[in-house]
């Protein structure tokens, strides 16, 4: 294990009492019990508060375009199966307009980590509806209040062939710290909702708020994929690992011997002349 301030980076900006402090924590502790190598680690974000994140965590960082995080993890980890990558971002990015990003990553089984930070709004742009917001929600693009059913991102995400699914919640770091671990050690794609709560645009999902609309899985079987549906469609958030397989992943179907190499082992011809002449 190595020593949690190996990640450290610049100071945090978000709002005193943001939840994603203890996201950016676990995630820390998590991989100094791993041993993850920075230099061998790439965090991928795309925008939003929460995506700041790998800003405050050493590693390689990639900041991409709104909800384009998991298209780029992808070219990232096909070019370079040995890197650790790690995905992370908010309901908005994740399950909006990365909806279709997150529905492709899980069903082709790619072997990375997806933290989302979930705090059922919009933050960064002060306030608006997220699609985690719950039927009936205020803000400053619904004043009648929302007339939309949130999404489900973990069950999206199950229903189309995530291997791991898991809630945390930011208020307990030290079972989000087990859970990111998991998520990470796990081969295959893995989701991790935690429950992030915006303590300035969103008075209404408080800590106190998670706390008791939330309850803890015991005597689980996370195999058990049917009991997983179910469990996600409970009226309370349940806190723990949900579901969890062992799959083929993709880059094991892509590089299959004698079929496909990773860019990283191919011999790449550097000269431009060949290019220039092209355009002789």
């Amino acid at each position: 294990m190595v020593n949690i301030s190996l990640y450290d980076r610049e100071t945090p900006t978000w709002c005193p009492g943001c939840g994603d402090y203890g996201v950016l924590t676990a995630l820390k502790r998590a991989a100094a019990n791993l041993g993850l190598d920075p230099a061998k680690t790439v965090l991928v974000t795309g925008i939003g508060c929460s995506s700041k994140i790998n800003s405050y965590f050493y590693s390689y960082g990639i900041h991409t375009i709104h909800g384009r995080a998991a298209a780029v993890a992808t070219g990232i980890k096909l070019s370079n199966p040995e890197l650790e990558v790690i995905i992370a971002g908010g309901d908005g990015d994740a399950y909006a307009i990365g909806t279709e990003h997150l529905v492709h990553i899980a069903r082709r089984n790619l072997d990375v980590a997806y933290i989302v930070m979930n705090n059922q709004i919009y933050g960064l742009t002060k306030g608006q509806v997220s699609p985690t917001s719950e039927e009936g929600f205020v803000t400053i693009t619904t004043p009648y209040g929302s007339y939309e059913k949130p999404v489900n991102g973990p069950l999206l995400a199950l229903a189309s062939g995530a291997t791991f699914i898991a809630r945390g919640f930011s208020g307990d770091i030290v079972q989000l710290t087990q859970i990111i671990e998991e998520a990470i050690r796990h081969r295959g794609f893995a989701l991790v909702d935690v429950l992030s709560p915006c303590v300035t645009w969103n008075k209404i999902n408080t800590y106190d708020w998670y706390k008791a609309n939330s309850y803890q899985l015991k005597d689980h079987d996370p195999g058990d994929r049917n009991r997983a549906f179910q469990i996600l469609q409970d009226d309370k958030f349940a806190l723990g690992i949900i579901y969890k397989k062992e799959e083929k992943t993709f880059e094991e179907k892509v590089y299959r011997k004698y079929v496909h190499l990773p860019l990283k082992q191919l011999e790449v011809d550097r000269s431009i002349e060949t290019i220039y002449e092209e355009f002789r």
